[in-house]
């Protein structure tokens, strides 16, 4: 705990002046006991059990230690939502996310986790969207309208792109909106990574001395392996760490994904081969992911990885997130905190001071 005002907290001094002045009225109170002759009215006025007689007081002490506080403007230590921070979300819309693994289907139960992580984030915090199968686009850029962004998540799946999975192009986007979200120029290049190798190539070199303070993370799902694109997911990875960004990847899914109507080895995207009675049609598709991928991402931006193996394991993991992402380590003011204490300290000692105040017969 820190303060705004420290040398305030001197007022603590009227709390021993206060125990001072309640020992000197006790001596008075004594001595008057002893000059008193009639013992047994004196007897009934102060009947009744000695420690309550101090009961009030203390709280009386407590109630002006704790508005001496106050005076001061105490603020704790916690973390509080940074104005100018955005979290730029990546969502694979690749075909293996319609893998039924994940009831109703990967992707359903991603969008699902999604709304909820928007549920939780604060309202300040700036979101984008970025969605990628072989190629990565910009979905809705970083905003405060938590509404448009979450109005995105639903119309995923309607995503248009090529095949495969662009891990490294979809990292590389986000990125770049990120940046530019905290007035951090990307190259100068408006041109979405992925679309163009050249424009990519010149947003990583012109980025790579630039630190984004700590304001900038991505939120990353897949399903997948990269297997398109123009970066790999480590040059990804290391575009995000030279930018100061972190990456806090899920792998979704388990290893036995499939897709109904499907039989054989199906690499997301990198080619399919057929086994067993049935060949494309009428038997079941293996799609797994790739963790190890996913977490060497995490570790290279010294963001986290979580390994998401059903609807409730990726909700639990978007609600973490979104109750600790877009907050930074700071102060608040808790000076309200110890004026409400005080106020029913007093209320208190009142309260008790009226219903065990000894009275005169």
């Amino acid at each position: 705990m820190s303060f705004g005002a420290p040398l305030l907290l001197l007022a603590l001094l009227a709390v021993p002046l206060a125990v001072g002045l309640y020992l000197l009225a006790e001596r008075r109170r004594m001595r008057y006991a002893v000059r008193y002759t009639n013992v047994d009215v004196l007897a009934l006025v102060a009947g009744g059990r000695q420690w309550r007689r101090v009961v009030a007081p203390a709280l009386l002490l407590v109630a002006l230690a704790t508005l001496a506080v106050a005076v001061a403007r105490p603020h704790v230590h916690t973390f509080v939502t940074n104005d100018k921070a955005t979290v730029v979300l990546v969502l694979d819309v690749s075909g293996s996310m319609q893998s039924n693994d994940v009831k109703p289907s990967r992707l359903a139960a991603a969008q699902a986790a999604l709304q909820l992580f928007l549920d939780r984030v604060p309202k300040r915090l700036k979101v984008g969207l970025v969605l990628f199968a072989g190629e990565a686009e910009v979905a809705t850029p970083p905003t405060t309208d938590h509404a448009l962004v979450q109005q995105a998540v639903d119309d995923a799946g309607a995503f248009q792109g090529y095949g495969g999975t662009a891990i490294g192009d979809a990292i590389a986007a986000a990125v770049q909106i990120g940046l530019q979200s905290v007035g951090i120029s990307g190259g100068g290049t408006s041109a979405a990574p992925g679309r163009d190798a050249r424009s990519l190539a010149s947003f990583t070199a012109a980025a790579a001395p630039t630190r984004s303070q700590g304001l900038v993370s991505i939120l990353f799902l897949s399903d997948g392996r990269q297997n398109r694109g123009v970066l790999q997911p480590l040059q990804g990875a290391a575009l995000a760490h030279q930018a100061g960004i972190p990456i806090y990847t899920i792998a979704f899914g388990t290893n036995g994904g499939s897709l109904p109507g499907f039989s054989g080895t199906f690499n997301n995207g990198g080619g399919f081969a057929p086994n067993g009675p049935g060949g494309f049609f009428g038997g079941r598709n293996v799609l797994r992911p790739d963790p190890t991928t996913l977490r060497a991402i995490a570790k290279a931006t010294g963001g986290k990885f979580f390994r998401a193996r059903t609807a409730e394991s990726v909700e639990a993991a978007y609600t973490r997130l979104g109750s600790s992402l877009g907050r930074t380590p700071g102060r608040v003011e808790v000076t309200d905190w110890f004026l409400g204490g005080a106020a029913v300290l007093l209320v208190l000692a009142g309260l008790f001071s009226a219903l065990w105040a000894p009275r005169i017969p």
